[in-house]
C-alpha cells in the first residue's frame, strides 16, 4: 500500500474521532450543566480538547501527504509529529482550568447534587470511546500511524475518565456529594498526565529519538546478514511512518567492489523484510586484516 493511500485510511480514523467527540462533548456539557455535575461538565471539556488534537492530527497526516520537494527532501511526514506537540499544549491548558475550577468547590466544600441523568450520559459515553479506541489502535497498528496511535490511547484515557465520572456522580447521589468535585479534579489530572504523555513521545520523535530495543533488533539483523564481520555502528531514527538507518559494518578487506555491494543490498533486503518500512544506509569498511590470520 502506497504511503498516500495508508495516510487516507489513517484520516478516516481522524473524521470518526472528530465527530464523536464533537458530539459527546456537546451532549456531555448540555447534559452536565443541565444536571448540576461539574464531573460531567469536566469530562466535556476533556472531550472537547480531544476535538483539537483530532483536528491537529487530521491537519498533520494532511500535510504529510504532500510529496518532497527541494527544502524536505525526507518528505513531509513529521507534520503528524507538530501537530500532536501544539494539541498536547492545548489539552494541558484545559486540564489545569479544569483543577482551577473544580478545586475551590472542592477547598469551599460547596459540592453540586448531581442529576442521575448525568451518571448514564458518563457512562454512555465510555462505550462509545472504547469502540473509537479499538477501531483507531487496530488502523494504527495496520498503518504504522504514530499521530493515530496517539488519538487511539487519547480515546482509551478519555474512556477511564468517563468511568471515572459515572462513579463519582453515582458516589455523590449515595451521600458523598465531595466526589462529584473530587472526580472533576482527577479528570483534570488525567488530562494532563495524557497530555505530557503525547508531549513526550512528539517531541522525542522531533529530536530523532530512537528507541534502544528496537535498535538493538535492527543491529541483529546488519549483522546476521551473510559477509558483514562485525557492525561498527548503527543509528536510526523516524520521519512519518519510516525509520531511516545508517550503520557502518566491517567485510573481508579481500572482497572487490562487486561483492561488497551485494552485501549492502542484502542488508536492504533483509530490513525492509524484517522490520517494514525500514530503509538504511550502509558504509562499509575493511575489517582488521591482522585479525583475519
Amino acid at each position: 500500500m502506497e504511503r498516500s493511500q495508508e495516510i487516507k485510511k489513517a484520516e478516516t480514523g481522524a473524521w470518526l474521532s472528530i465527530i464523536v467527540y464533537i458530539l459527546l462533548s456537546v451532549l456531555k456539557l448540555t447534559v452536565g450543566y443541565v444536571g448540576n455535575s461539574e464531573a460531567l461538565q469536566a469530562d466535556g471539556l476533556n472531550n472537547s480538547t480531544d476535538v483539537v488534537v483530532s483536528v491537529a492530527v487530521l491537519i498533520g497526516l494532511r500535510i504529510s501527504r504532500k510529496p518532497a520537494d527541494e527544502n524536505h527532501l525526507y518528505g513531509h511526514y513529521r507534520a503528524e509529529s507538530i501537530s500532536t506537540l501544539i494539541a498536547a499544549l492545548v489539552m494541558t491548558a484545559v486540564g489545569v482550568q479544569i483543577i482551577f475550577n473544580a478545586g475551590k468547590s472542592f477547598i469551599s466544600s460547596e459540592y453540586s447534587n448531581p442529576d442521575m441523568l448525568t451518571s448514564w450520559t458518563a457512562l454512555f459515553g465510555a462505550l462509545v470511546l472504547l469502540f473509537v479506541y479499538v477501531y483507531n489502535s487496530n488502523l494504527a497498528k495496520k498503518l504504522n500511524s504514530s499521530s493515530l496511535m496517539a488519538a487511539a490511547q487519547d480515546s482509551k484515557s478519555d474512556a477511564l475518565v468517563s468511568i471515572g465520572a459515572f462513579i463519582g456522580i453515582v458516589g455523590a447521589k449515595l451521600g458523598a456529594p465531595w466526589l462529584d468535585s473530587l472526580t472533576a479534579v482527577i479528570v483534570g489530572i488525567v488530562i494532563i498526565k495524557t497530555a505530557l504523555s503525547i508531549f513526550h513521545e512528539a517531541s522525542t520523535l522531533l529530536t530523532d529519538g530512537f528507541d534502544q530495543n528496537r535498535l538493538a533488533l535492527l543491529r541483529q539483523t546488519v549483522a546476521s546478514t551473510s559477509g558483514v564481520m562485525e557492525v561498527k555502528d548503527i543509528k536510526a531514527r523516524e520521519h512519518g511512518n519510516k525509520v531511516y538507518v545508517d550503520t557502518t559494518i566491517l567485510v573481508n578487506p579481500l572482497l572487490n567492489v562487486i561483492e561488497s555491494h551485494k552485501i549492502t543490498e542484502d542488508i536492504e533486503r533483509k530490513m525492509m523484510i524484517e522490520h517494514k518500512n525500514t530503509y538504511v544506509l550502509v558504509h562499509i569498511e575493511p575489517y582488521d586484516i591482522k585479525e583475519l590470520s
